[in-house]
């Protein structure tokens, strides 16, 4: 498996999950465990990902997973510091 990056934050990690699990969910991904995000993109996608030996998947395949996930996710971090923004 794929090392983990670390927040900035180390307690952030929790929510950070959450919205993970939470964006995608809205996106249509079928998704209860943070940790198979990333399947479930690739399945999605039509990219083959497996547990372990992706050493023959391209860049540009784990660019597209990964982008779907963390492109939705900053997405939603700016759209709730917009409303927020517009509430005060």
């Amino acid at each position: 498996m794929a090392r983990r990056r670390r927040p900035l934050v180390p307690e952030a990690r929790e929510e950070l999950d959450q919205l993970k699990v939470e964006v995608m969910k809205k996106k249509g991904y079928q998704i209860e465990d943070p940790d198979q995000t990333k399947f479930e993109v690739a399945k999605g996608l039509g990219i083959p990902l497996k547990e372990k030996g992706n050493q023959n998947l391209s860049s540009h395949d784990a660019g597209r997973i990964g982008g779907q996930i963390g492109g939705s996710m900053v997405h939603e971090l700016i759209q709730r510091a917009k409303n927020q923004l517009n509430r005060q």
